[in-house]
Order: structure tokens, then sequence, then C-alpha cells
């Protein structure tokens, strides 16, 4: 959820080292925050103390008694993006976005907040899905990549223009190695960036020193720096954009879940609306939704877990320790990795690790997270930073849509006129904008460079049924957190072949 397998394979799974819960195991720190959405939410304003999100939040008017021009499902970034584009597009359109609980209230406000130009999904199965069509696959990927790298500077210009302060800072992504064989991976994601379409000056690999006079991670043995990535607050970024779309004239109506698509028409728990065009952006919720549309089965997106936690204000004489004067997001190059960044008001949030699967694609609902799933990222602050006291202050985790591949996909059935928009694997505070942009010019029946890349009409497959999808999924994990032991136990100077395995399970090689 940060913006992973092997980085080279670029497919980068949520990091999340499962372990079974231990009924003993007590955290002994200052009581914390657990659920509530997250920490973002919660700082913005927008749980209630008592009663939780505001499911009939401050945008439960009544729903349109006309059809509207586009009915977009998901009050999330993408669906916001969409809404945004379409009213930016088309001023006089009548536009209504369908959110279930209130805008953010999934992965777009619990987020890790990457801006990052990581592609959602496994560059070698796109270049495979390009050649089918006839295309080249490394210039398809290559395209890919510019498109999303430009997708960021399109989202910042759009903050700077709607005069939104999502505590914006671009500082680039830095992913450390610990281990030998997490330098060779990053080594080798490095030569692999830039024969799929990164410029050379938007990548550098750091040896350990430039590393700690960035940020003063003790174990690091080297690093790459990626300076395109911009950190965000996730809270306030989709509450600014929501603002900004109602500005254009469209509306949005929390509170208001819907439970079937068909074609001009979403029944809802108020009732039906009516829409031309109808464009569903529910990502890890996908399968809630009863439809015919291509992208929406159960089977066809699961929602994976991913943990997060944020520690309380850190003192000035610990961040003359820690460094981090570029606020760079920060992650590191295990398999089972983790993602952080040094937030605007001196905070570090940091994520991955937790139980990853709920059987038979349960979500997280307000998001409380185990003892366990704390106290280890607590443990990896502490490994990075010894000597540095942390406190928890809040926990909590959400859940993003996973294809079988995990490789993200856009639909648009110019019959029925409805869109699908999944499963961007945890990749999507980028990809959101890429893709909602990519929508309105297939609605638009546009033939625009968005519409030919490789992510279009994608078919991931189909995800195995229960219960071989949950032993799955938790076998992928075990081996990945099993890797990552054997690898800083021996310190490993290759790749232990357990990963690879865990990547072949789970479809990533």
């Amino acid at each position: 959820m940060g913006d992973g397998t092997p980085d080279v394979l670029n497919a980068r799974s949520p990091a999340l080292n499962y372990r079974a819960p231990h009924p003993q195991l007590e955290l002994m720190m200052t009581p914390y925050v657990n659920g509530e959405i997250s920490h973002w939410m919660k700082a913005s304003g927008s749980v209630d103390q008592q009663d939780g999100p505001r499911a009939a939040g401050r945008r439960a008017g009544a729903l349109p008694d006309e059809e509207q021009d586009f009915v977009i499902v998901g009050g999330g970034l993408t669906g916001l993006w969409a809404a945004y584009y379409a009213a930016a597009e088309q001023p006089d359109a009548k536009i209504t976005v369908l959110e279930a609980e209130e805008v953010g209230y999934g992965a777009s406000g619990r987020n890790g907040g990457w801006l990052s130009p990581l592609i959602p999904g496994n560059r070698g199965v796109y270049a495979k899905a390009a050649r089918r069509r006839g295309q080249d696959g490394a210039a398809a990927i290559a395209s890919f990549q510019r498109a999303m790298e430009t997708a960021i500077d399109d989202t910042l210009r759009v903050l700077e223009d709607e005069g939104i302060n999502a505590d914006q800072h671009r500082g680039g992504h830095l992913r450390v190695a610990t281990t030998p064989a997490a330098m060779k991976r990053l080594e080798a994601t490095h030569t692999a960036d830039l024969a799929h379409g990164y410029y050379a000056q938007d990548l550098e690999l750091l040896d350990a020193d430039a590393v700690r006079k960035r940020i003063n991670i003790s174990p690091a043995l080297g690093g790459l720096l990626t300076r395109t990535t911009a950190r965000v607050d996730p809270a306030k970024l989709v509450h600014g954009l929501a603002a900004a779309v109602e500005n254009k004239g469209a509306r949005i109506l929390e509170g208001t879940r819907a439970t079937r698509i068909t074609p001009h028409a979403v029944t809802t728990s108020r009732g039906i609306v009516r829409g031309k065009t109808i464009l569903t952006c529910v990502e890890a919720y996908s399968g809630q939704i009863d439809s015919d549309a291509r992208g929406l089965d159960a089977r066809d997106v699961i929602p994976v877990n991913s943990s997060m936690i944020v520690t309380q204000q850190l003192p000035d004489s610990a961040w003359e320790q820690v460094g981090w004067q570029g606020y760079e997001c920060l992650g590191d190059a295990a398999h089972t990795f983790v993602y952080a960044q040094r937030t605007a008001d001196g905070r570090i949030a940091i994520g991955g690790r937790g139980t990853p699967y709920a059987f038979n694609s349960g979500t997280p609902g307000l998001g409380t997270v185990d003892a366990r799933t704390v106290r280890t990222l607590h443990e990896r602050l502490q490994l990075f930073f010894p000597g540095v006291q942390f406190e928890v202050e809040h926990a909590w985790r959400g859940a993003i849509g996973v294809t079988r591949d995990w490789c993200a996909g856009i639909t648009f059935d110019p019959a029925t006129r409805i869109g699908v928009v999944r499963g961007f694997a945890g990749h999507g505070v980028t990809a959101t904008h890429l893709a909602a942009r990519t929508l309105i010019d297939r609605a638009a029946g546009r033939e625009t460079p968005l519409t030919q890349l490789p992510w279009n009409d994608h078919d991931s497959g189909r995800w195995e049924p229960e219960p071989l999808r949950w032993i799955g999924v938790h076998g992928m994990y075990r081996l990945f957190g099993i890797a990552d032991r054997w690898e800083e136990s021996r310190h490993s100077q290759n790749t232990s072949l357990i990963a690879r395995f865990g990547s072949r399970l789970a479809g990533l090689e």
C-alpha cells in the first residue's frame, strides 16, 4: 500500500511478513490508537471519536432523479480523478460519485503516501501482453514508464493549480539494502529500470556512506535513489481533490453503497442512479458488487492487507541522529519490504508487515491491527535507527486490490458503457491518476497514447477458489519471510531460492 517480491521483477507485492498471532504476546509500549481508518484520516478530522467514520457524512444528499452523464462508483483517488477530468473536459456534464462510506475510506486514505513512478505490475507480463497485440514489448513498457512519471508531474501541477496542500514534497524515494543479496537485487533493478524507460539522471546507486548522509540507517550496505517520487499526506490529497471535484460541479454522495451495476444503472443502498456512462473504481472492494462487467467478480481481484504505524512526533535531537533532511520516501529491498515517510509534522510512518489475506476476501473494516504486526514494524524502526526512542501513536491497516498476476487492468465496454479499473497492488497513488485519465479517453472514444498502454484490457486470469487462494497467499508470504531470515542470518550474497519459489507460487515469474 505504499508505493516485494524481488525488485528485479518490478512486481512488488505488499510486504507482509505473516506469522500466526501468539495469544500470549503483549506489546509493551505506550497505548496507541488502533484502527479508526488511519492516522491520516483521523488527523484530518474524518473520524468521529464515538461513532467512527462519517458513514452518513456531510455529502449525503438526495439521489439524482435524472440520468447522469457519468456515474462513478468509488470515492477514492481513481473515482475522484475521473470525476475531476470529466468535469474539466465537459463543464456542463452531470456527474455523480457514489461512495459507500466516505471519501478516502479505502486504500486512498490509508496508504503510505508515495507518489512514485513504479508501474503497478510486472513489466515482463505487460510486455508479453503488448507483443500479443502486435506491439513492441520494450517500447510499450518504456511508454508506460514515461506515462507514470508524467502522471506525477500532472498530479503535482493540479495540486498547485487547485491550491491543495497535501504536504507534497518531491524528495525521491530511497530503497536500502541491508544484506549483500538485497544489494545485488537493487543493482539488477537499476539496470532493468534504465532498460525500461527510466531516465539515467533520475536514478542513482548509492554506497553505504551516501545512504547514511541522507538517512542514517545503521545496517544499510547501499541503496537505490529514484528522484521522481514525491511524498504526500493521503487524506489531505483525497479531501483536497474531493473539494476540487465539487467546485467543478460534480456531486459526491457518501454513505451510498453500490450493490449492483448494469448498463446505464447502479443500484445502491439508497435507490437507483441512472447514468449514460458508469465507471467502477472500487479496487479491493470490487468483488462486493454484483455485476456482469468484466473485472468485478470476486475471483478477478482480491483484497490483500498492508499495515502501518505512525510514531509520535520526534524531538529535534532524534532527527539530528536520524537525518532524513531530504524527506525521501524510504523502503528496503527485503522480500517482505517496508515503506516509510518522514511526515511534515515530524513523525515516521512505516508500513508493510501484517496478516496478508482474510479468508474469502474479507476486507479490513476500520483497520484494527494485531499486536504482533505493530511490534514487527516498531522493531524495524529500531533496526534502522538504534538508540532512537520511538513511541507508536496510531496503527491501522488497509486493503489493496490484487489480481492473479499482480498487474492492474483497465476495461471499457463501448456497448454497455461500463468501465472498470482494478488491481493497483499497492502502487495506486500515481496509477489512479493515470488510470482515470485513460478511462476518460476511452469513454470519449478517443485513441490516444494512454489508451495504447499495455494495461488496457489486460487479462490477469482469475484467482483460485477458496481455500486454495488463502493457502496460496499465506504460503507465499511465509516463504518470503523465511527467505529474508535466511539472507539476513547468513549475510547471503545471493537471493534465496526460497524467495524465487515464492515468486513462482504467486505467479510473479
